[in-house]
């Protein structure tokens, strides 16, 4: 029983210098793939389809300044005044599931960051756990601007397409930096599930809510990600 719990001790440790020595080094260099973008390539393998990544890093300020504006201001707008988790979003979630009996995500973009790149898609208690533990890391590592660089190039933004350069190129003929204030709030209301909404070809409901991610955009500062 003593070695298996030395063994144990040695395997957290290595855990804990491992996972901290990637999230430092991934506070300055750019991040070539995700968990998620291998998974969707077997899943593509798995159906008969090419087992394409489309995903091009470009750094924040080679962005449309109006992209990180809309992710805010869909995803979570206390971004700049959270240290990761969002209790506040997390008990007004709670108590809608209560009384309407429907569950809507509370996760932030902090969250959401490293669950893209660090971890897998699923909805356990272990990969939760996991989850906090990396929002934690990075909240601790990297800068705000950091973290939205990383999210705005891993997160998925339709099948096989993975951040603003690479959806821009795809769905609007442009570069990141050419996207028009309410193309980035239509990708912005793609993310809750990029796919089954689509940038390229909106439904009534997403240019409905295109239109409100705009008019919340007007409380977002610019100015923040200068």
């Amino acid at each position: 029983m003593r070695r298996i719990f030395k063994i144990l001790k040695w395997i957290f440790l290595l855990f804990l210098f491992s996972s901290v020595l990637a999230v430092l080094a991934l506070r300055w260099l750019p991040v070539p793939i995700t968990p998620l973008m291998v998974i969707r390539a077997v899943e593509n393998v798995m159906d008969g389809k090419p087992a394409a990544i489309h995903h091009q890093w470009v750094p924040l300020d080679s962005m449309a300044r109006a992209m990180p504006q809309a992710v805010v201001a869909s995803e979570d707008q206390n971004f700049m005044r959270h240290h990761g988790f969002d209790f506040g979003a997390i008990q007004d979630a709670v108590r809608e599931a209560e009384k309407k009996g429907r569950v809507r995500g509370a996760s932030t973009i902090s969250q959401q960051t490293a669950k893209n790149v660090f971890l897998w898609p699923s909805s356990t208690w272990v990969r939760k756990g996991f989850e906090a533990y990396f929002t934690v890391l990075i909240e601790l590592l990297w800068p705000k601007e950091r973290i939205m660089e990383v999210y705005l190039n891993s997160i998925e933004m339709g099948p096989s397409i993975y951040g603003v350069e690479a959806v821009a190129r795809a769905h609007f003929g442009c570069s990141a930096m050419q996207l028009r204030d309410k193309d980035c709030a239509l990708i912005a209301a793609t993310l809750p599930n990029p796919l089954k909404f689509s940038s390229q070809r909106p439904s009534r409901y997403m240019r409905k809510r295109t239109k409100d991610i705009q008019k919340q955009m007007r409380f977002i500062s610019r100015e923040t990600w200068e």
